[in-house]
């Protein structure tokens, strides 16, 4: 692995007990590696934070985006037993991204994320880019935050001449937004058979998109919220019959706001939903019962926050750069009749795993409820099948 220094940043290797800008570790300009996982990677990148954005009282629980150039290890496909990969994200090569012309409808956080991430990485210019909101003031604020795009006063307007179209609207909105698209589209030709339809709508399936708009190639994916500092993790899928070019070109976009997986099966984006694309939430009320803990015995809440915030941040590294099951690792610091110990015995006592598995749960079904499928699933309900094939990998796996 190799990095190279940008002048007037350092990059985070590991960390110490305080996360101030002195304590971040340096690397001098030879190649250093972070990673010590023995599984397939693609690609790894590493965290680039400018220390003078640190604040230096708040420690790493605030600094300035966007980050400076790249990020955290993307594992690119992680493997399944014996080999076999769960997932197909191409390899990382010159997709052609910065000469595709992209248009956004819905100017959200999520949309102004990856634009963003496009924008600040080179992979795309802004003066390939078009905007189309039926809420202008968000549609001009985002084309005010990246000067040089263009914004459209219809969705066709938007949509004409581009080879990708990111949907970013409210689920609810959706089949309207299409009809409409549609019925434009349709006065002046039709959509173009080779446009591609980028979905990041929970819940909506492909077959939805396909069936209203009558085209060929859609992608459905499932951004997280920390894409907006360029940490994100997309799980995203494609239509039978997706140009490979294309696919390339998918993964360099997402790949410019964090890591990406690209499944083969469909059914896995509502599963990710449930896990990575509500995850955020679940970890944030987790820091906020743990800050708020702190502070009833003591702690000024800014003292809390910082505790809570740099302990989960090294955890996550922790864990990245071992390399051992989470388990391994939670056995490590438990120790008998510790105090550890005894948090873990009232967590289990609260069912504490349970609830968090019937969360995810509970989110699945809801993905599954607004794409109009069936919801009734989860432990002590009739179980789907598993995707088609998964079910032969486990098959071949008992043989």
């Amino acid at each position: 692995i190799e990095f190279t220094l940008h002048p007037e940043s350092t990059p985070i290797i590991s960390l110490c007990h305080s996360m101030s800008a002195r304590s971040i570790m340096r690397v001098p300009h030879q190649a250093r590696s972070i990673a010590s996982r023995s599984i397939t990677a693609h690609s790894v990148r590493s965290t680039w934070i400018n220390v003078n954005s640190l604040n230096q009282s708040r420690s790493f629980a605030s600094f300035n985006t966007p980050l400076m150039a790249k990020r955290i290890p993307s594992w690119g496909a992680w493997m399944a037993p014996q080999g076999r990969p769960f997932c197909t994200s191409p390899e990382k090569v010159d997709s052609g991204l910065s000469q595709a012309k992209i248009a956004f409808i819905g100017t959200g956080k999520m949309a102004q994320a990856i634009i963003g991430g496009m924008v600040r990485n080179g992979v795309q210019v802004p003066e390939n880019v078009s905007l189309y909101d039926i809420n202008t003031d968000m549609m001009n604020a985002c084309a005010t935050a990246f000067p040089g795009v263009k914004t459209a006063t219809t969705l066709w307007g938007a949509c004409k001449d581009v080879d990708m179209v990111v949907l970013a609207v409210k689920p609810q909105n959706v089949q309207a937004m299409l009809t409409e698209l549609k019925e434009e589209a349709d006065k002046h030709g039709g959509i173009p058979k080779a446009t591609v339809f980028i979905s990041i709508i929970a819940g909506v399936p492909l077959v939805a998109f396909q069936s209203v708009a009558e085209v060929d190639f859609v992608v459905r994916a499932m951004p997280n919220t920390p894409v907006t500092v360029e940490q994100g993790c997309t799980v995203w899928c494609c239509t039978e019959g997706f140009p490979e070019q294309r696919k390339a070109q998918i993964s360099e976009l997402f790949g410019a706001i964090g890591d990406e997986i690209c499944m083969t099966d469909e059914r896995f984006l509502d599963m990710a939903t449930a896990i990575s694309g509500s995850g955020p939430a679940y970890v944030f009320l987790t820091m906020e019962a743990m800050i708020d803990a702190g502070v009833h015995m003591g702690f000024p809440r800014h003292i809390a926050e910082r505790l809570v915030i740099n302990t989960l941040l090294g955890t996550c590294l922790y864990a990245i750069q071992s390399g051992e099951h989470v388990s391994k690792l939670r056995n490590d610091i438990t120790s008998p009749g510790g105090t550890t110990a005894s948090a873990i015995y009232n967590l289990e006592r609260g069912g504490f795993r349970t609830t968090v598995s019937d969360a995810v749960w509970a989110a699945y079904r809801r993905s599954l409820e607004l794409g109009g499928q069936d919801s009734n699933v989860g432990p002590g309900r009739p179980q789907r099948p598993l995707p088609s094939f998964w079910q032969k990998e486990l098959q071949d796996d008992t043989s």
